[in-house]
Formats: C-alpha cells, sequence, structure tokens
C-alpha cells in the first residue's frame, strides 16, 4: 500500500522522501557541523498514509532544536552538556520554508518564497491589513521598485527564537491569523511607513531604513514594529503622567491610562502630589484615605484593560521618599499584610533626592511629610524644587519643613527606610529607584519643567505636569445640548524608541548609521497616531526620542573583553561617548533640515551648559557645541537605553546592557522546550560570556555610571542578586549607584524569583 502525504493546500500527493531530503539539506547548507543525514536519521520520522507536510515540518524543526543542546559522555563516564549553535539557523530556516508555504497559498502564488509584494501591499490595503495611506503616498512605480529591494536571503539571518517571535507576534496577518506577509516584507513596509515624511526622498529613506532593519543592526520598539504600515498605527512604546491633588485629575489619568493601555503602550504615574491618609479634605480633619485607594484604582485598570488582549497593562507608581503614606506604598506587591491594601499588578518606584542619601550615610534620621499640609502652611511644594549644583533648592525647602514646628511629620531613621526598600526589593524585584536630584540636574530642558518621575522601564527622563480642568460649559449646537470641558494641557512624556544593535555593529558604523535611527525615530514623532491628546502636544513641544542600544554584553564578547575588567570601563567610556556624539550631531543636522523643536530656546543645549556639566572639551566636540546653539537640535531628548528583552530575541543578541542569565538553557512555554544559547557562543567566547548573577555587582554599577555621563536620559539598568547576598552588600549596591551618578534603579532581580517583563518597551 502506498503512503499519500497530504499538501497544505489539502490535496494528496504520494510520499516522496527526496522532497524531504532536498528541503533538509538546503536548511544545513552553508551552516559548519550541520549534517543533513545526521538530521535525518534523528529526526525518526513515522510516514504514515495521510501524514501532512505541516506535520513533517513540525517534527524536523523540533528535532533541529533538540540538537542545539546535547549531552555527551566524556572521557571520564560524565554526562557533559556541548552546545551548537548552528542547528537554531538550521531551525530557522525550516521555520521560514513553513511560512513561504502558507503565504504562497494564502496570497496565490505558484512558485516557493517570495511572492509579489507590490501585490500584497494591494491586497492588504483593500483587506484593511495595512492603512490606505501606503498606495496613497507611494505610487505603483515606487511600491515596484521598493519590492525589488527585497532581499529574502536576510531570513537567515534570524536563529529560530527570534523568527518564531517575529513570525508570532509581529507579522500582519488576517483576521483567522493566515500569513500573508513574510518577514522581509514587515522591515520594508516599516520603512515605507516611516520614510513618508521624507517626501521627495522617501524611497531612497525606505530603502536605506530597510537594510538597517533587515540586517539586524537595529531594533524597532515593539509598537513600531508591530503597529506601522497598519490602519491604526500607534508606535511608541511609553508614557509618562502626573497626578494633581484633586479628583479630576485622578481619574483625568485613569482615563488616559486606559486609553494607552488599550493601544499597548505601559503608563508612568507620578502620584507624590496626592494628600496622605488622614490629611483634610476641605476643611474636615482626617478625611482623606492617602495614595494607596488610588494605586488600586490604577491596579484595576491594568488588569481590566489589557495590551490587545495579550498581557495585563501595565505602571509604574512613583511616590517620593519624603510622602507620608511611604511605608504603606513600600507593601503594595509584598504578600504579608491587609491585602486590601495591596496592588500587585503595578510597580512601585521610590523617588530619592541627594539629601536622603547623605543622611542614609551618615545613619541620620529623616522625616515624612503630608504634601498637601506642606502646600498649606509652607506656601511651596517640595516636590517641585531639586538640587542643582548651583542652588540646593529642595535642601532648602526640606530643612525649613522639619523646623517648622506647626508641620506634622513622622520621623524615621533613613536606615529603617532603607531596610523597607531593600526587604521589598529581595521579595518582589520592587521598587524601582529614580534618584531625583542626578536626573534634574542633567535635564536639558530644566527651563520648560521638571522631571518628577520615569516611564515602567526607568529609561526615560523628561518634563513631566499635570494637566489641569479649566471649566466645563453646557452649549447648545443645532439645539442639541453638548459639554464642552476646558483642559489645560500638561507635559504628557511619550517615548519613541529603538536601538542601535551594538552585536551586530562596531564603532567606525555608528556614524553612517546612528543619523539614519534618528530619522527614523523623528518621523515616528510626525506621523504618530497618539490615543492621548496631551501626548501629541508634549510630543510636539519636545519631539523627545530615545536612541538605545541592546547587544552590549555581546559586542564586549565580540572583542574578548571581560565584564569584570577596567578595559570594560574604558569601552564603555568610548563607545557610549561616541554613540552621544554621533546622535546629537544627528539630531542637529536634522535642526538644520527642518528645524529645532520648538522648546529649545534657553534650554541647555541652546546656552551650551549641557556640553560643559560633561566635560566635552575636545575641539570636535567644542565644535559641535557650537553648530548645535547656531542651528538647534531637533529633538529635546534625544538617548535612552531600553531594555529591549523581545527585540533582541529576533535580532539575536543580548538585551539591553544586562549581561545573559545563562550560557545555555531549556525554556519551557505552553508544553513546548526550547533550548537557548547565548549570541554565537563557542568554545572561543564561552567563559567570556559572565553570566550575571555571577558578576560582581559592583562592576556593572560602575560601568553604569560611566554610560550615564553620555546619556541624556537614563537607561533600564538591573541588580542581579542571590539569595544568600548580605543586607550590607546589598546597601552598597544602592549608596554607589547614587554617588557614581546612576539615575534610575529597574529590577533587583534576585536568582529565586521571577519578573514581569515590560513588553511595551523593547525596542
Amino acid at each position: 500500500m502506498s503512503i499519500r502525504i497530504q499538501k497544505r493546500n489539502g490535496t494528496f500527493e504520494p510520499l516522496c522522501i527526496e522532497k524531504t531530503k532536498k528541503m533538509v539539506e538546503l536548511a544545513c547548507e552553508g551552516l559548519a557541523g550541520c549534517d543533513p543525514l545526521e538530521l535525518e536519521l534523528d529526526a525518526h520520522i513515522q510516514f504514515r498514509d495521510g501524514m501532512t507536510t505541516a506535520e513533517i515540518q513540525k517534527i524536523l524543526i523540533q528535532t533541529a532544536i533538540e540538537k542545539v543542546i546535547q549531552t555527551q559522555v566524556d572521557g571520564f563516564g560524565n554526562a557533559v552538556k556541548t552546545t551548537h549553535t548552528n542547528w537554531q539557523y538550521v531551525a530557522a530556516k525550516l521555520l521560514a520554508f513553513d511560512l513561504y508555504k502558507k503565504a504562497k497559498i494564502n496570497r496565490g502564488y505558484n512558485h516557493f518564497g517570495y511572492g509579489d509584494y507590490f501585490e500584497l501591499v494591494k491586497k492588504m490595503v483593500e483587506m484593511h491589513l495595512y492603512g490606505e495611506y501606503l498606495t496613497a503616498v507611494y505610487t505603483d512605480e515606487e511600491i515596484k521598485e521598493l519590492a525589488a529591494y527585497i532581499k529574502p536571503e536576510r531570513d537567515y539571518l534570524f536563529n529560530y527564537e527570534g523568527l518564531k517571535l517575529l513570525a508570532d507576534r509581529y507579522l500582519v496577518k488576517g483576521f483567522k491569523k493566515e500569513v500573508f506577509e513574510l518577514p522581509q516584507e514587515r522591515f520594508m513596509t516599516i520603512a515605507m511607513h516611516l520614510a513618508i515624511p521624507e517626501k521627495e526622498n522617501k524611497v531612497y529613506y525606505a530603502k536605506a531604513f530597510y537594510d538597517l532593519m533587515s540586517q539586524l543592526k537595529m531594533t524597532s520598539a515593539t509598537p513600531t514594529l508591530g503597529n506601522a504600515g497598519t490602519p491604526f498605527y500607534q508606535l511608541s512604546s511609553c508614557f509618562i503622567s502626573a497626578v494633581g491633588d484633586n479628583l479630576w485629575s485622578i481619574y483625568d489619568v485613569n482615563q488616559k491610562f486606559s486609553q494607552v493601555s488599550k493601544h499597548g503602550g505601559a503608563l508612568g504615574i507620578y502620584l507624590g502630589k496626592v494628600r496622605a491618609l488622614n490629611s483634610e479634605i476641605r476643611g474636615f480633619k482626617n478625611a482623606s484615605g492617602g495614595v494607596i485607594p488610588w494605586v488600586r484604582l490604577y491596579n484595576a485598570t491594568a488588569v481590566a484593560v489589557d495590551q490587545l488582549g495579550k498581557r495585563k497593562g501595565g505602571t509604574t507608581i512613583t511616590l517620593d521618599v519624603w510622602h507620608k503614606d511611604l511605608y504603606d506604598f513600600l507593601e503594595i506587591r509584598t504578600n504579608n499584610g491587609d491585602d486590601r491594601r495591596k496592588a500587585h499588578d503595578v510597580f512601585p518606584c521610590v523617588a530619592i533626592p541627594d539629601l536622603f542619601m547623605k543622611r542614609l550615610e551618615k545613619r541620620e534620621e529623616w522625616s515624612l511629610f503630608d504634601p498637601y499640609e506642606v502646600e498649606k502652611l509652607m506656601g511651596y511644594r517640595l516636590e517641585d524644587a531639586f538640587d542643582d549644583i548651583e542652588d540646593e533648592a529642595f535642601t532648602k525647602r526640606y530643612l525649613e519643613c522639619e523646623a517648622n514646628p506647626f508641620l506634622q511629620r513622622i520621623t524615621v531613621k533613613t536606615l529603617d527606610i532603607m531596610k523597607k526598600i531593600m526587604k521589598s526589593a529581595v521579595e518582589t524585584g520592587t521598587p524601582f529607584i529614580f534618584f531625583r536630584d542626578t536626573v534634574n540636574r542633567a535635564n536639558a530642558n530644566k527651563h520648560a519643567g521638571m522631571i518628577y518621575a520615569s516611564n515602567l522601564c526607568q529609561e526615560i527622563a523628561q518634563n513631566v505636569s499635570e494637566s489641569e480642568k479649566i471649566e466645563e460649559q453646557i452649549i447648545n449646537k443645532d439645539g442639541i445640548p453638548e459639554v464642552l470641558t476646558t483642559v489645560k494641557s500638561g507635559d504628557m512624556v511619550v517615548c519613541n524608541l529603538n536601538s542601535i544593535n551594538l552585536g551586530k555593529t562596531e564603532i567606525d558604523e555608528l556614524k553612517d548609521s546612528i543619523p539614519l535611527q534618528i530619522r527614523m525615530l523623528d518621523n515616528v514623532i510626525t506621523l504618530n497616531q497618539l490615543p492621548v491628546a496631551e501626548a501629541k502636544i508634549t510630543g510636539d513641544k519636545y519631539r523627545a526620542i530615545g536612541l538605545g542600544t541592546s547587544g552590549y554584553q555581546h559586542y564586549l564578547v565580540n572583542h574578548n573583553i571581560a565584564w569584570e575588567s577596567e578595559e570594560h570601563l574604558e569601552v564603555a567610556d568610548k563607545l557610549f561617548e561616541e554613540i552621544a556624539y554621533q546622535a546629537i550631531k544627528a539630531s542637529m543636522e536634522l535642526a538644520k533640515e527642518k528645524g529645532a523643536y520648538p522648546a529649545f530656546e534657553g534650554s541647555e543645549w541652546q546656552t551650551g551648559k549641557y556640553f560643559e556639566r560633561r566635560g566635552y572639551t575636545s575641539p570636535r566636540w567644542q565644535a559641535l557645541k557650537a553648530e548645535v546653539q547656531k542651528h538647534g537640535v531637533r529633538n529635546g531628548y534625544i538617548m535612552a537605553v531600553a531594555p529591549t528583552g523581545s527585540t533582541s530575541n529576533i535580532a539575536n543578541t543580548t538585551a539591553g546592557i544586562d549581561p545573559i542569565f545563562k550560557k545555555f538553557f531549556i525554556e519551557e512555554k505552553k508544553g513546548s522546550f526550547t533550548p537557548k544559547t547565548a549570541p554565537d557562543l563557542s568554545m572561543e567566547n564561552f567563559w567570556t560570556y559572565k553570566e550575571a548573577h555571577t558578576i560582581d555587582q559592583q562592576w556593572s554599577i560602575k560601568a553604569c555610571g560611566i554610560r550615564q555621563k553620555h546619556i541624556d536620559q537614563s537607561q533600564s539598568f538591573n541588580l542581579y542578586i542571590t539569595p544568600n547576598i548580605a543586607a550590607k552588600d546589598i546597601l552598597d549596591m544602592y549608596t554607589e549607584s547614587w554617588r557614581l551618578g546612576v539615575k534610575t534603579l529597574y529590577y533587583v532581580r534576585n536568582q529565586s524569583l521571577e519578573m514581569d517583563e515590560c513588553t511595551s518597551c523593547s525596542s
């Protein structure tokens, strides 16, 4: 009896072993150590009548993946695990072939591989999966020219995990999850969209953008990767809002959070202006419930309004270390205590001034105040000042508050507060830390506002302020009553991210790649469909972007540089100074072409103080300083290093500025097992790749402080601890981070804990 195989189009044909052999040979071609015969034999395919080609493909992919990490017996009889990273690329090719076959059927062409991109664009626009603007802006000839520029062979740059992640999450599929778009077509569609503002040069820039993305030399933010080219193109990752001390503002931010979360973004919320527990309301004593009920409100919104059905909404809430409700706030994620005062889906962050850290070093006391009472008795708000080099404005106000005998306070030891922070960090990974004076001293736009908090991943540092309700009136329009609400817009931060893939980029390439990435990010601002009006206003005012990096450890390993070495610190300084120079220069060149951001006048970019603060005195920096003062910069904020958790997997590099968790391991997700290795892991670099929890964190803190000098915003910087670490060592990590000028701390990653990851800021 002959065996029939069911093809993907539903038809049957006799089993032809040669077709399978040919496909396996093609998948192994050019990959050292990957023998197609070995893969065939190890697959043990049990052919049967009616078996589908999809089943055969799945078996081959799984077999290739399982060969990445193998157990062998050494000469002494010990079981030793060995890695064969090239099998990841075999599995990726097989997965690509699978996508090609699905696209072929769904798009109706007869050859293997990519179809006609021009026809795809037309089809996807008709199906309302792509935006009509693509065919309105680009002529048929231009789209055909870009179609001819697509390089299908670049699919072979993906490893299995990267291609699967791209295919599962980001390729634009049909309403029944049908595969239409292929990986290189996703990159070209993003490139086409982001090149639209370039007008007569849009085809040139679409090709340039495509080359950067398709060669995996950069990663785009998750919303850009998934939404560019579609009918609704919210392209930004994170937002930040401040809450005023009134009911309207509290619920206004909640509404904004729901809209941001609905469209896949995450929100940072500053809650430090809200009055404390038992504060007065309209003269009634002990009437306020404090900040915890509002933290729980935002927690409920995070759960109720999920991110496109994929995960809970994400929010971090920042409170100042002098706020009377601090102790309750530090307990919101812990498992002990009254669950009615918990918010397990909110990520707490504590804003800490220099004065607190100085007192901590001396083991002195600290006072907690109610912000409402401070304003009532002192005539100012503590949170509206910070300590600069010339003027320690916050310290002056704080000491005045402590000296006022009529101002109620809770007096505690600074070390007790830090013990609470550290206990929560060990148990939950949070709170995040925001060194507010360090952040605001470095703020190039302090003339226009103040930075109170960061975003969920702690890399954004931009001016933020609450919106205010002016009035509400009823008007009659054609006999129909309408309610018109007038709102004074505050600064609602929106962050637009992408990252240089340092794992695939050399320092001398930055002068070519960074100007393109800055242009792409600036075009995101021009094009963006934002879910909240205030975010659009603030985005246009500052034109803020966040150029970051992924593949930091990958870069070090590629250059045979040990993490725990002076050479690492020297390289960090040189590399990030070059990134800063090229990024600022690119933004200045864009300002020549398109104009400076509206709030440029009076900024430290304009006065030159930005360069003076950082000691940029070399001839090239002085020349750039003069050009910036003359022409401006296009973007008020330029650099920010995001975590890049998922997108670095697509680019097959290490995440953000983090070291790897493990050199190799087997990941289990939904019952499937996927072997994973560090990027380009080999016998030559095996010992250079040091794992995060084995690294002396003081080296990481030193490197972070060195990088921070060159980054105008911040870095998503994690600390890694083990269960047996001493409390004193954790305390030293916090104090040393502050001393060395680190602006923010993200997670404290305990080896025994799993942390929730934010995908919004992946870039």
